[in-house]
């Protein structure tokens, strides 16, 4: 493969060859490798569907709406940033225009394995927020058990006897994913109803009160969670279509 320009610095010529080179050395040619086959692949995608359709109207409106935003109304202030950002109109708008293709695509993968991959995932989303006193010994955790029920104030106790780092906000340690709590520890939270008292736990050496404050189940009405996983659903696609590919690296 003959070599060829692919810019020039100061009039000298860096061919592709060159750009490799540095890209090698600098440790970053794997990156881009995949980021070329990635954009391969979705380009192939959806040059092949035709359940993706995106409209003129909503293309130029968020164009527009970008400009208002970003106060490039004016047409030569636009044409310098788009100069300044190498790039043109007919290609800024092929670059929107790319994006909601994108956004739909990846709902259209996300579409049919969504529910399944929520279950899956549900014990991890599934967040819970605990409060907790952690001291060294049984005998203490189980006489503050004691304290508590019997009307003492948990908060005052976790800053007076906790070792844990949360004793400063009263014991409060935040929102928790379920999957990431210990299992004997889940199983008894599972099991407990928001203010109730639970334990005292051994874990790690020491032993551990715990109140649970709230409990936060993830539901796909969470736009926010939805789009997460229709991205993750996407990224595991994507991969599965890299590792398919037969890709040689030619290079004079």
């Amino acid at each position: 493969m003959e070599s060829s320009s692919f810019f020039t610095v100061n009039d000298a010529q860096i061919d592709l060859s060159q750009v490799v080179k540095y890209l090698q050395v600098s440790g970053k040619l794997n990156q881009f490798i995949s980021d070329v086959l990635r954009q391969y692949i979705l380009e192939k995608e959806l040059e092949t569907r035709d359940d993706i359709d995106i409209s003129t109207a909503l293309i130029e409106q968020s164009i527009i709406d970008y400009r208002l935003k970003s106060q490039l109304t004016e047409p030569q202030k636009f044409q310098e940033w788009l100069k300044n950002n190498g790039s043109d109109y007919t290609t800024f708008y092929e670059s929107v225009t790319f994006s909601f293709k994108l956004e739909k695509l990846k709902a259209l993968i996300g579409e049919q394995k969504l529910p399944e991959y929520f279950i899956e995932r549900k014990i991890y989303l599934d967040k819970v927020v605990l409060s907790r006193i952690m001291v060294d010994n049984q005998e203490l955790a189980e006489e503050l058990h004691t304290q508590i029920e019997e009307g003492s104030s948990f908060e005052q106790l976790a800053k007076e006897y906790s070792l844990a780092d949360e004793r400063v906000f009263n014991g409060m340690m935040g929102p928790i994913s379920r999957g990431s709590l210990p299992d004997i520890l889940r199983a008894a939270v599972d099991a407990a109803n928001p203010g109730q008292l639970i334990g005292p736990i051994e874990l790690d050496g020491r032993f551990s009160l715990f109140r649970l404050e709230q409990i936060l189940p993830a539901s796909l009405e969470n736009m926010q969670l939805k789009q997460t996983l229709q991205n993750e659903l996407f990224e595991q696609w994507l991969g599965e279509k890299i590792q398919n590919l037969t890709v040689k690296l030619q290079v004079s």
